[in-house]
Parts: structure tokens; sequence; C-alpha cells
């Protein structure tokens, strides 16, 4: 992905002298001294930069793929140059972020949109202000040389999971979409192993699995998997990774300023892909890995260029199919937890 530079001609127009030139020169003369001590002013207040404005960012996981703008935009000084000193904060607890923001311990956190409208409607002033990646993640995969090749193939095997709840719903419905129930097969806990429960036989497909990691980390270990998508299956679309803050901060300038850096920080990955991935690495000791370098390169047309843009009509359609599953007892208006700070 490269960028052409555009040729421009220049052309010089002959302009003649204005009768009243020197009657515009007093003037000016005479702007220019009254100026003259508001001047020295902005200039001395110019060479003395402000520091930079903290923010603390927590994000959903372990530093990945899927946080590539916001990495770029911290090793690249993007959000330096928005006058931002950004504090990136891995979780050892995925469902601790927006719980930190709700209480003013974090600025801005990562969560997943099925998960925002739960916790709005558990009531914690929470509101989405930007979007990281704007497809689904998520997926049913098994082993392409197994025995399922379709979804219905899977009626009396053993599905895999790591999270009840919504796990349970997005697989009833890719099941229902396909003639069968919940009931037609069994669920197994595997906590977060499931790669591994996968090729252990210990289960025969898994949901829940990153199409952008366990594809590739299975195919590295030379058993390639099968995805079968939500989205293609009866599943709603939805923004996988989104930015949240608390209701109280929407008129806080650095958030818009945090934003507008991740958006160009998407933008430069997109034109220099190869400076980026170098960006990213950078960050910390250990992301140089051949997973990495394969899920950056799944992950970058996921991302979301327009962070600040908010499809409203996704979010209402999402919220009814999960009120329809009984994941939320109420539907919250959208408004109260879903914004666009343009």
């Amino acid at each position: 992905m490269t960028s052409s530079p555009l040729d421009s001609g220049t052309h010089e127009t002959m302009i003649p002298a204005l009768p009243r030139r020197s009657f515009l020169s007093g003037l000016g003369a005479i702007a220019a001294a009254a100026a003259g001590p508001a001047l020295a002013a902005d200039s001395a207040a110019k060479a003395k930069p402000q520091a930079p404005e903290r923010l603390r960012v927590m994000l959903d996981w372990f530093v990945n793929p899927d946080h590539a703008p916001i990495i770029v935009a911290q090793q690249r000084g993007f959000f330096r140059d928005a006058g931002l000193a950004v504090e990136l904060i891995a979780p050892a607890d995925p469902n601790a972020p927006p719980k930190l923001v709700a209480a003013k311990e974090a600025d801005i956190a990562l969560t997943y949109q099925p998960q925002l409208h739960l916790l709005a409607e558990g009531g914690l002033p929470i509101v989405r202000i930007g979007t990281l990646i704007e497809t689904p993640l998520n997926s049913l995969v098994v082993l392409k040389s197994g025995p399922v090749k379709e979804i219905a193939d899977l009626k009396g095997r053993k599905v895999g999971y790591s999270i009840s709840g919504f796990e349970d719903a997005l697989l009833g419905t890719m099941l229902q979409s396909h003639g069968l129930k919940l009931s037609d097969v069994t669920l197994i806990n595997v906590n977060f192993s499931l790669s591994p429960a996968l090729l252990s036989h210990q289960v025969d497909a898994v949901i829940g699995a990153f199409r952008n990691f366990e594809l590739n980390q299975m195919d590295i270990e030379k058993h390639p998997g099968r995805a079968f998508y939500p989205e293609e299956n009866g599943v709603p679309v939805y923004d996988e990774l989104i930015y949240i803050t608390h209701q109280q901060r929407l008129g806080d300038p650095r958030i818009r300023r945090f934003l507008d850096s991740v958006e160009r920080a998407g933008l430069f990955i997109v034109n220099h892909p190869k400076e980026a991935w170098a960006a990213f690495i950078s960050y910390e000791k250990g992301l140089n890995t051949e997973v990495n370098r394969r899920a950056w390169r799944d992950t970058l047309p996921r991302l979301a260029l327009r962070p600040l843009a908010v499809d409203r009509t996704r979010y209402v359609r999402f919220a009814e199919y999960l009120f329809k599953q009984n994941l939320i007892g109420r539907q919250v208006p959208i408004d109260r937890y879903v914004v666009s700070l343009n």
C-alpha cells in the first residue's frame, strides 16, 4: 500500500503596485507597534511548552496486533504531538477495565460491543466513544482435517468455550441457522485454552476463537483450522473492540485528542505498513513473533479508520438481539451509552 505524490504546477502572477500602498504600509507599521507587547508575550509563552497531560488507558488484554493503532500512536509520538502522556495498562482480568473507568480510576478503556450492552443495563456510567476493530473477530473453529465440514455436523459433538453467556447465545444462534439446538451439542468449559483443547481432541469445535489469532496459531502448528463466522450464520454484525470512557468525561478535551491520534496512527499503518510494524514490535520485547506477524496481516483490514464514527443502527439491532437471547432484561436507550464526539 503506497501513495503516489501529486504533481503541482507553479504559476507566477504580476500584481501592479496599489496607489495607496504607502498609506497601507503606514497603517501596518502602526498596528505592528501596537501589537508589539502582545506578540512578545505570545513568543515568551511559546518558548515554554506546556507539559503533556497524563491519560490512563486500559487495554482489554495483553498487547497484541488488535491494539495496532494505539501502540503505533505511542511509538511514533502521535500522542506526544497532541500534548498527551498516555499510560497504557494491560489488565490481569479482561473484565476489570470497564469497572475501572466507571470508578474514574482510568480515563479510557477497551471493551467489546456485546459487553457494553450488558454493562449499560447494569447501570455503569460508561459510554462508547470510538471503535478500534469494526468487525467481529469471534468465530466457531474446527480442525480442517476433522469430521466437521459444516455446522450441521456438530450434532452430538463437544464444543469448547471460555465464557458462558454470550458465547452460548452466539453458538445457539449459529446452530439454529443450521437446524440444530444448543442441546444438540455438549458444552465444555476449556477456560482460555481454545486451540490446545481442539488440537488434543478434547473437543470437536471451539466458540470464542479470534479468527486472526487461533487460525494462525493452528496453522503454525501444522494443524490448520476452519472457521465459521457468526455474522454469516444468523448473528447481527457488531464491533469487536471499542473505546469507552466515563459519562462525565465526554467534555474532556484529552479524549478527543486521544482518538484523533489513534485515527492518525490508523492512516499511518495503511500508508506505511512496514514502518508501522517496526513501531509496533519496538513497544516491548516478545512482540516480534510469527503468530503476531500473521495476526497483524489479518487484523489490518478490520481496523476502524474512522474511530469516531458510529453506526447507531448496528448498536440498536444488536441490543435487540441480546434482548431476544435473554442476555439483557431491558433495552437501555442507545443514546445513553453510544455517542459520537463529532
